[in-house]
């Protein structure tokens, strides 16, 4: 089954020249430019989508594109895209091509929630040697970079953590990551890694329940976490109880882990608006 997929030229949205049956396989048929994917809550209600809309005209501002987003017209064309969908919740990609600026592509998709499983067992990780060639910029050519790793994954890999040639563990291939050593919350600071909208709010809760270092953990500290968890703007906060077949902590969700996404839960219930 295709799903929904809109070009916006000169305010008129149109049908994209092309079909898919999801994001990823949309994803090799974008232009090449700047995105940003989140997800709707209660059908038609989104969460800091002008957070949103910010990092794509700051991405592409770092590309070299001249970009001065028209919000209003997306913001209304995604919810005829919303409505017309069928969808109870969706996933959508905001992409803005390099050479046409002008012209966003909208890309829904059925939202699918993190498996109950992951959630109360945790996620198994793995390390990935590769380099985000502008970490700040939120750029198409990333998900063609990533999408060879994320196929190469054993089964049971949720997610690969990108590391630094000096060993440092910086980010998930779509996620921001974390770990908790001796009672604090670690993770890479910026620039090194993009500036996730989820991760600026588990930020923003997390001082009120552990201390919070911007310092990246190198890899030969794995054995010593007590928790790990990543984030990402379509699936909230996940436990990481393995990373490259070592047990994190002892190999469950940990109370900090699960303090925090309670918080991170509550302050997203707090600040949805209607989109």
């Amino acid at each position: 089954m295709t799903i929904p997929i809109r070009i916006i030229r000169r305010g008129v949205v149109e049908p994209a020249p092309y079909t898919a049956t999801s994001l990823a396989d949309a994803a090799a048929k974008e232009p090449q430019g700047v995105y940003t994917v989140s997800r709707t809550y209660d059908r038609n209600h989104a969460l800091l989508l002008d957070e949103h809309f910010d990092r794509l005209e700051r991405s592409a501002q770092l590309e070299g594109m001249d970009l001065h987003l028209d919000r209003h017209t997306i913001r209304q064309a995604l919810r005829i895209l919303i409505d017309r969908s069928g969808y109870s919740d969706s996933r959508f990609r905001i992409t803005i091509p390099h050479d046409a600026p002008d012209q966003p592509i909208i890309t829904l998709e059925p939202f699918k929630p993190v498996p109950d499983e992951i959630i109360r067992s945790g996620a198994r990780v793995v390390t990935v040697h590769l380099a985000r060639r502008n970490p700040e910029a939120k750029t198409t050519d990333w998900m063609a970079t990533r999408k060879s790793a994320i196929d190469s994954f054993p089964q049971g890999i949720y997610e690969g953590i990108l590391v630094s040639p000096d060993g440092s563990l910086l980010e998930g291939t779509n996620s921001n990551f974390y770990a908790i050593k001796g009672d604090t919350l670690r993770t890479a600071d910026d620039p090194e890694v993009l500036s996730g909208i989820a991760r600026k709010i588990l930020l923003t809760v997390a001082p009120d329940v552990l201390p919070v270092q911007l310092r990246a953990i190198h890899v030969d500290e794995i054995p010593t976490l007590g928790e790990a968890l990543l984030t990402s703007s379509g699936r909230g906060v996940v436990p990481i109880v393995e990373i490259d077949g070592q047990p994190v902590g002892d190999a469950r969700p940990g109370a900090y882990t699960l303090r925090l996404r309670d918080a991170y839960n509550a302050w997203t219930n707090a600040h949805l608006e209607p989109i």
